[in-house]
């Protein structure tokens, strides 16, 4: 089936094409075997590195694509839509936002180039943590500086993919909360060489997970930075992670909106082919009705990351699209996938159907990389000015 390609410029749509070429290399039975072991997709992400792919969002002269977010959705969509699963290398590109808007020349100098070559992972973003949850402003890993280091303690939970990078991200506090004026001050951005850190302050604990995602628990006792890694200033970290935030939800949009389409191609192709009592399952209005609703959502879906990420690209603010659309996506999606598993019965739950294991990773971006419902309240408490509820 076709799915709408409005609004792609042929450069884009030549992109897609390519990346669906890549794709095909490693179909369905390759990541039924990886979620069956637990095993991570060194040589899909092998390939996307050597095609350029995850070096999308980094510009031209650090030997990047020079593309914007709105591509790196795209990439992101296609692989999910091919039935791979996008979250092993998606970080890469999120945290891209941090890095670039507000990391110094040094620091691009230094990374940027070794990342877009794959001789440097960039893959862990280190926010979250087992006290403070969602509520990043609350955060406690601190990081105290002594001389020319920073000593960071604390501890952070659902990290992922820190086994499969070098580098990682950190929001970690460096004014104590009593002395902070607002609640998102104090907050600081620490690029962190993980080879350097194991052992030496760092301890990493896997997390086992209903899906394939390689998470971990992080603790840091007195963990240290040079100072030179700081991103940007000292206590704007959290302004600074807004960035790589808002994109993280506009590439998390894009990786629901490939499983969406994928599911809806699934559930066209079996209930097309499917005969009961004597005709396609598709030809009963109770077949047939959920699908298109599904594929209405996943199309109007589309339409708000569309928009989120050309505000992105132009330098807008896009808060309040990104989370709409990361809200959109996911439950749009997670409609998709239980209409697909609707439509299949009992082979749905076969593993050799493949529809299990997907169904299981889009559930995921129902919760992360913020729960539902915390979108709803930053529309509702901060877009439409209701009554603060927290």
């Amino acid at each position: 089936m076709q799915f709408s390609e409005y609004g792609l410029s042929e450069e884009q749509r030549a992109l897609c094409a390519s990346v669906r070429e890549l794709c095909a290399r490693y179909p369905e039975a390759y990541w039924r075997e990886l979620d069956g072991q637990s095993a991570y997709p060194t040589d899909f992400i092998r390939a996307l590195t050597e095609g350029g792919y995850l070096a999308a969002m980094i510009p031209e002269p650090y030997g990047g694509m020079g593309l914007g977010v709105t591509e790196g959705g795209l990439i992101l969509e296609e692989i999910n839509r091919s039935g791979g699963n996008s979250a092993p290398g998606h970080a890469q590109m999120y945290i891209m936002g941090t890095l670039l808007r507000h990391g110094s020349e040094a620091q691009k100098e230094a990374y940027l180039p070794g990342i877009a070559k794959g001789q440097i992972r960039l893959q862990a973003f280190g926010v979250t943590e087992p006290d403070a949850g969602l509520d990043t402003t609350n955060i406690s890993t601190t990081a105290v500086r002594r001389g020319d280091r920073y000593l960071v303690t604390g501890r952070k939970v659902f990290i992922s993919r820190v086994q499969h990078s070098d580098m990682m991200l950190l929001l970690c506090r460096t004014t104590p909360k009593e002395q902070r004026t607002r609640r998102t001050e104090g907050l600081s951005v620490l690029l962190v060489d993980l080879q350097q850190a194991r052992g030496h302050g760092l301890e990493v604990r896997p997390i086992e997970t209903m899906v394939n995602h390689h998470t971990t628990e992080l603790t840091m006792e007195e963990m240290e930075v040079p100072v030179e890694n700081l991103v940007g200033e000292e206590g704007q970290g959290f302004r600074y992670i807004l960035d790589s935030m808002n994109a993280e939800r506009i590439l998390v949009a894009s990786e629901s909106i490939g499983d969406g389409r994928y599911f809806i191609e699934r559930a066209v192709d079996y209930a097309n082919k499917r005969n009961v009592f004597g005709r396609p399952i598709g030809q009963n209005q109770g077949v047939q009705f959920p699908i298109a609703r599904a594929y209405a959502a996943v199309e109007a879906a589309r339409l708000m990351r569309d928009r989120a990420a050309d505000m992105f690209d132009h330098g807008e603010n896009p808060g309040q699209e990104a989370n709409m659309a990361k809200l959109l996506g996911s439950e749009a999606a997670w409609l998709a996938g239980n209409t697909c598993m609707d439509v299949h019965g009992g082979y749905a739950y076969a593993r050799e159907f493949d529809i299990e294991r997907k169904f299981r990773e889009t559930r995921l971006y129902m919760t992360a990389p913020v729960t539902n419902n915390l979108v709803l309240s930053y529309l509702g408490q901060t877009v439409l000015g209701l009554p603060r509820s927290f």
